[in-house]
């Protein structure tokens, strides 16, 4: 397995256009909420959202919360729109019956997935290929064993378990993002048993990531590419990417900073 130093602290931003996006692409935004303060900006952005959405932001009881949830919102419609030619402000966005969120309309290829935690939010985009992202921050903490026994598979316990426990931190952040990016991109939420699939993390380069999938699922791994990065110091981000007829995908990252809209 690398070691948590052999994966790129920090993934650079690529130097491709970011407005073209090809159906063997997969773009993976991301921003910085704390970066966001000027409160005409702000007031901009609430601009974009539907009554619904602001509602809903206006429900979290901590400014934190709300200022993440509406970054998290503004950075979804911004970056639908760099590649789907429509202001940002026309999204309208539904949820499946597990959840994920989907555009409602207007008709598009495009299809996106949102994570965020605390000073970070990311927002995977790609043309007619489900995906999923994850990120989580790398302060986290917890029974690593005990929570691996209770919802990983026995072949990812048993790993946890051959490891120094100063190294079960991080590997057990690896295999829960990619886990939830796995079931965020199926778009079946917990209605997808966590120890029926399991991963093999690489052991020379960071894009090695295999996953095996019980044949309950109803799925082939060979259908799925995984990806397992660093955001700066502070933050793990996994991400799945449907093949589509087989074919690799090439995931290039964005950062969205100055005014997003």
């Amino acid at each position: 397995m690398a070691s948590p130093q052999e994966f790129p602290q920090f993934v650079k931003p690529s130097r491709e256009k970011p407005g073209s996006l090809s159906d063997r692409q997969a773009h993976l935004w991301w921003a910085c909420p704390d970066q966001f303060t000027d409160q005409d900006e702000l007031d901009r952005y609430r601009a974009l959202l539907t009554e619904d959405e602001t509602q809903k932001i206006d429900g979290f009881r901590f400014a934190t919360d709300r200022h993440l949830a509406l970054i998290s919102r503004v950075l979804v419609r911004t970056t639908l729109s760099r590649y789907g030619g429509v202001p940002a402000e026309r999204w309208r966005f539904r949820r499946n019956d597990h959840g994920r969120p989907e555009i409602a309309s207007p008709v598009s290829t495009l299809r996106f997935n949102l994570s965020h935690t605390r000073g970070l939010v990311t927002c995977l985009v790609s043309r007619e290929r489900a995906v999923g992202v994850d990120v989580e921050p790398r302060d986290r903490e917890g029974r690593w064993l005990e929570l691996a026994g209770r919802f990983f598979s026995v072949r990812e316990a048993e790993a946890l378990h051959r490891i120094a426990e100063s190294e079960r931190p991080q590997r057990f952040l690896e295999y829960w993002t990619l886990k939830e990016s796995y079931i965020k991109a199926r778009g079946l939420g917990l209605a997808i048993p966590l120890r029926d699939f399991s991963f093999d993390l690489p052991t020379t380069t960071p894009d090695d990531v295999r996953i095996r999938i019980d044949g309950a699922l109803n799925d082939q791994a060979a259908r799925w590419q995984f990806g397992l990065y660093s955001l700066g110091k502070h933050h793990l981000v996994a991400t799945a990417v449907e093949r589509g007829g087989g074919t690799s995908t090439q995931i290039a990252t964005h950062e969205a900073v100055g005014p997003l809209a």
